[in-house]
């Protein structure tokens, strides 16, 4: 299978797309690049772009960030001096039939790709790719908590709402550091495993009775479940981690308000963005040889 004259575009993201461009080029793709932090030696092979429409001009595929996209469309670009909202316009400019490789896409986007005949490759939900990057998400988050507490991890008395993938790698992380951990999570499959790990398992229902001894609250869970309501009953000193994509697990407007501490804690994967990229490329260079097979 041959990558000449396959034209990349790597749009958006952090770190984590140095490599990903990187990888793309050793594959023996032509890379378009913009929107993520440029290196100052550059990326030998990378044509840095003017902008996200220069990037996307004739390319075949664009790899857009796994983070979510915001509630107004801007794809994950914390280092982006502008925000990088995908438009009919910018899109296409791609060739046709293009194709999007990205976490997840939202209606506006999905819009555009269906209008101008773009193909979306999701992967945000791929188990075997957040296990690979897993180990650097929960790094991530247990810096979040060491810089933002005056307790240790052990013995302390942690919460996390959600047990997915992440969730039940931080649960295990947190019981080895010598946390009590509670364990918050509507399938009770999750909860039991939770509760073998050696964790304390709640039904959501449970967390008003649990929340006014805890120290940290995570969050894992892309929808909206700790609301004011349930946040006013946390201590004053309790520090509130959100690792979930758009709109996330807690409502941190609310939590601001309250005067607790609250870290939206997006893209912990950039922690080891080299381990991470290539992790991720792992996963991308399946669905880009897809792709090709389907053009041969």
């Amino acid at each position: 299978m041959s990558w000449n004259n396959t034209v990349i575009a790597v749009v958006a993201g952090d770190a984590r797309e140095q490599e990903i461009a990187r990888c793309a080029v050793r594959a023996g793709a032509t890379v378009r690049a913009y929107g993520f932090p440029w290196p100052d030696e550059g990326i030998e092979g990378v044509y840095h772009a003017k902008d996200a429409a220069d990037a996307l001009k004739g390319a075949d595929i664009a790899l857009f960030p796994i983070p979510g996209i915001t509630a107004e469309g801007a794809l994950f670009a914390p280092k982006c001096r502008e925000k990088i909202i995908p438009t009919r316009e910018m899109l296409d400019g791609m060739r046709k039939p293009g194709h999007i490789i990205l976490g997840w896409g939202d209606a506006n986007l999905k819009g555009h790709c269906a209008e101008l005949g773009i193909t979306l490759h999701e992967y945000e939900w791929d188990v075997d790719l957040m296990l690979l990057r897993g180990p650097a998400i929960v790094e991530g988050v247990l810096k979040v908590i060491i810089e933002n507490t005056q307790i240790t991890i052990h013995k302390s008395n942690i919460c996390l709402v959600g047990q997915g993938t992440i969730g039940s790698l931080l649960t295990n992380t947190l019981l080895a550091l010598g946390a009590h951990v509670h364990v918050a999570a509507r399938n009770p499959v999750q909860r039991a495993a939770a509760y073998a790990a050696g964790a304390e398992s709640l039904t959501l229902e449970q967390l008003p009775d649990y929340l006014p001894k805890m120290d940290v609250v995570i969050g894992s869970v892309p929808k909206r479940l700790l609301e004011r309501e349930q946040l006013a009953l946390l201590p004053k000193h309790a520090l509130l981690v959100d690792v979930a994509a758009p709109p996330g697990t807690i409502d941190r407007d609310a939590a601001a308000e309250l005067g607790l501490k609250t870290v939206w804690a997006r893209g912990m994967g950039a922690r080891a963005p080299i381990t991470v990229g290539r992790s991720q490329w792992s996963g991308i260079v399946r669905r880009i040889a897809g792709i090709l097979e389907q053009k041969s």
